[in-house]
């Protein structure tokens, strides 16, 4: 049995819609398990009702020691100011007993991300993530061009080569297409496939 974790942060619940397709996806691998987990929340109550957070989420929050348990690890993050968010980087800065025991050296690791606009910093973000994933020996899995609705140009779309991604519009009015949640699918197949084959 090969068991994915699929850990995100989300505000106003464009990336736990993503999160639930990479989820979809693992499951179509046979022999692949998916949990879905969100990161704690960092920010007050006051702060989240007055930007009209999305709270009703239902996934259980992850401890960052558990990340151990899994054969593969798909994160997922808005990008804010080109980067991961506060909270997940707050998650990521808790797993240093991991990093000091190698917990995590040649698990499948993955991102996929949100932003408002249409260049808002996807590629950065996940980039940028990928020097935490490296510091712990992670075998770093994107989303291949065999995945070809990146390259379409019938749709305003995320999706690249370093993972699955959407746009969630300067509001957040935006949510998910089906194109995009198809990537994410397609990404979860692929992490899921790739870390059955690390860990047999």
């Amino acid at each position: 049995m090969t068991k994915v974790l699929v850990v995100y942060h989300s505000i106003w619940g464009h990336i736990e819609r993503m999160a639930q397709a990479q989820a979809e996806g693992v499951r179509e691998v046979p022999g692949a398990v998916a949990q879905v987990k969100r990161v704690a929340e960092t920010m007050s109550d006051e702060a989240l009702a007055a930007i009209g957070a999305k709270r009703d989420q239902a996934a259980p929050v992850a401890r960052p020691d558990e990340l151990a348990d899994y054969d593969a690890v798909i994160f997922g993050t808005p990008t804010r100011f080109g980067n991961m968010t506060g909270q997940m980087r707050t998650f990521l800065d808790q797993t240093g007993a991991l990093w000091a025991r190698g917990a995590l050296v040649g698990k499948a690791g993955s991102v996929f991300t949100s932003s408002g606009t249409q260049h808002g910093g996807q590629e950065s973000t996940i980039l940028s993530f990928h020097l935490t994933l490296l510091h712990h020996g992670m075998v770093i899995v994107g989303l291949p061009y065999s995945e070809a609705r990146q390259t379409g140009l019938d749709e305003i779309k995320g999706g690249s080569p370093y993972g699955a991604s959407t746009i969630a519009g300067a509001k957040g009015e935006r949510f998910p297409s089906e194109q995009e949640l198809a990537m994410a699918r397609y990404q979860g197949r692929h992490v899921a496939t790739l870390a059955g084959k690390l860990a047999s």
